[in-house]
């Protein structure tokens, strides 16, 4: 797959470059990413060599390359559903509020995550306080969140598929949506990383949340999925709410390295992005409203009997006339779907 460098010019780089510089020894954390302004220009980056100690930029993560003797190209595993302009602009945020007390535990632990999460990123979003956020610091808090974001799914599908085999009965497509979720969570990532490289010392900092995150979230699922599927609608809550700002920032014109900034070619075929919707803002739009999905599956399957229920966005339905789970954002519930409503 071709390189993202051929969809940036030598003005929109300077752009990003002057609003990156800006805020770089907020934080630590702000010291393992550099922006693609330097990736794009390599003769230039000992200059910065203090944001990252990579001899080059690591950017192209899709094999195989299109020189193959046989292979062509390698699709999505899971094609992306598609998303009118309507759809993905009418995604809000929202709160489920904690009815039991599995839901109180899933609700405070995201809370504290959240905070440590913000420490860690250098993140601040008060329109109270001066205002700090950037492009820069905005990629820092994407690829960070992205690299855990990715684990539950993976994990709770994992963890189901043995529970199938050792039980020897059916897991009524539960799995395949955890793999499915997991999988999108991490083409997240893969875009941003088209855009910035982390450096060695937020490549530590990723080590070490995926490492705690994923034992604790393995341990977390053995005793009780249905906290962790509420817990994840939580997380994922704030996702939403955190793109919901980036995408404020990007139009009140907080973001001008990013307002002509086009979607890196990933991107643009993984969603199936429009002529005239290839952006940052478009593809700003599009993750959040992945990330309101996320929110809504989750929300759905805490609320549902883990052992037996069927998983609902994989159904069939009765009465397919009547709005239900699926896999686009046609019908979406920012709360989750009751267990009447489907079962």
């Amino acid at each position: 797959m071709a390189s993202s460098r051929a969809l940036f010019n030598p003005t929109l780089t300077a752009h990003i470059s002057r609003a990156a510089s800006k805020g770089f020894s907020s934080t630590a954390t702000t010291a393992g990413l550099r922006t693609s302004y330097v990736a794009l220009n390599p003769f230039n980056a000992s200059s910065r060599r203090n944001f990252s100690v990579s001899h080059k930029a690591q950017l192209d993560f899709f094999p195989p390359p299109r020189d193959l003797p046989n292979i062509k190209q390698t699709p999505a595993s899971w094609p992306h559903p598609t998303a009118t302009d309507e759809q993905l602009k009418a995604i809000q945020v929202d709160h489920r509020e904690p009815k039991t007390f599995s839901d109180t535990i899933a609700y405070n632990t995201v809370r504290l995550l959240r905070w440590g999460t913000d420490i860690a990123t250098g993140y601040r979003h008060d329109p109270n306080k001066p205002y700090v956020m950037n492009e820069r610091k905005w990629l820092i808090r994407f690829i960070f969140l992205e690299t855990v974001a990715g684990v539950p799914g993976m994990m709770a599908g994992m963890l189901r598929h043995f529970r199938s085999l050792r039980r020897m009965k059916r897991d009524n497509g539960w799995i395949e949506t955890m793999l499915e979720d997991a999988y999108n969570e991490r083409m997240h990532l893969l875009t941003f990383l088209k855009m910035a490289e982390p450096g060695w010392f937020m490549k530590l900092m990723i080590l070490g949340a995926q490492g705690v995150f994923s034992n604790g979230f393995f341990l977390a699922y053995l005793l009780s999925p249905k906290t962790c599927h509420r817990f994840v609608g939580y997380l994922e809550e704030e996702a939403t709410k955190t793109y919901s700002f980036a995408i404020e920032d990007l139009e009140s014109g907080k973001l001008p390295g990013w307002e002509k900034l086009e979607a890196p070619e990933i991107a643009v075929k993984y969603w199936n992005m429009p002529e005239g919707k290839r952006d940052m803002k478009s593809l700003l739009y599009y993750i959040r409203a992945d990330e309101a999905k996320h929110r809504e599956i989750h929300h759905t399957l805490g609320n549902l009997n883990q052992a037996e229920d069927p998983n609902p966005f994989v159904s069939e339905y009765k009465d397919p006339s009547k709005p239900h789970p699926g896999k686009g954002i046609e019908h979406i519930k920012s709360k989750g779907w009751e267990r009447e409503e489907v079962i």
